[in-house]
């Protein structure tokens, strides 16, 4: 079954999520537990928290159909340890919302070295802050995604994700998420049919289908392999429809969130429709 929705507003609580989600047709969709943008945030209350859960009940979204995101300025890859410090405490915290919400998963950005580190050392230090919020919690799997490559931003090649999944000190805990926009800024095809199956045979050669655990469905504004992280509406970028026409239709991605990120929220449920509309075609 393809699980497909969009990553949806919480303005007015965690428990509108799936309202939102249910309003556009979505059979899964993505959030944040909290305020994107700060650090320090009051903590659920326990009504909102069973508010938010009756609701997936009632709206049809069981955990695995939900892919939540942590805030932007978490940086697990930062050189400065006041910093890092800072961003490993807020990702534990990140991580227990989650396992307070009944959910499953955290979807996270590797973050950046800022050009003071080697990439190893940085692979590790994400591991080790990632290995502190997993002790620290039970349950919830953390979710590396991919990115574009920009600036010194970590996570655009497979093999980094390979090699944190290696580093986590729980395997059963780690798991990835591939954007369609990311993959193609950073120099993974994906708009015909011989680059497609290129671009995942080399996914499943050095990270595995088994560790996917959602995809982010956007279209690009920047061209091929320029490492620029501009997401667009499906078909209005670089990508074109077909890369999304093949995904639904990829068996290999049953069953897990895929969840878009568009620029243009009133288009999704246009988005979804037609995503649907591309199964057996």
């Amino acid at each position: 079954m393809k699980l497909l929705g969009a990553h949806v507003s919480i303005a007015g609580g965690v428990s509108r999520a799936p309202l939102n989600a249910e309003a556009i047709g979505a059979k899964a969709f993505a959030m944040f537990t909290k305020n994107q943008r700060q650090w320090n945030v009051p903590p659920l209350g326990e009504e909102e928290v069973e508010l938010f859960k009756r609701n997936c009940r009632e709206q049809g979204f069981p955990p695995e159909a939900i892919l939540p995101h942590d805030g932007y300025l978490i940086n697990l890859a930062n050189p400065e340890r006041e910093e890092w410090e800072r961003s490993v405490a807020a990702f534990t915290d990140e991580m227990r919302r989650c396992q307070l919400l009944g959910l499953k998963s955290l979807n996270f950005h590797p973050g950046s070295h800022k050009g003071a580190l080697s990439e190893e050392e940085a692979l590790k230090r994400i591991a080790e802050g990632v290995n502190r919020a997993l002790g620290e919690t039970e349950g919830v799997v953390a979710v590396i995604e991919n990115t574009a490559g920009q600036g010194s931003s970590l996570g655009y090649k497979f093999e980094h994700l390979a090699r944190l999944l290696e580093l986590f000190s729980d395997p059963s805990r780690g798991g990835v998420c591939l954007d369609t926009c990311h993959l193609f800024a950073a120099g993974y095809e994906l708009r015909d049919e011989e680059g497609y199956r290129k671009t995942f045979e080399e996914f499943q050669r050095v990270v595995g289908f088994k560790s996917l655990r959602g995809m982010h469905l956007n279209d690009s504004k920047g061209e091929y392999g320029k490492r620029l992280d501009r997401h667009h509406s499906l078909g209005e970028g670089f990508l074109g429809w077909e890369p999304f026409r093949r995904l639904v239709n990829d068996p290999r991605v049953e069953n897990i969130p895929l969840i878009l990120e568009t620029i243009d929220e009133t288009k999704w449920e246009e988005e979804i429709r037609r995503l649907y509309g591309f199964l057996g075609n």
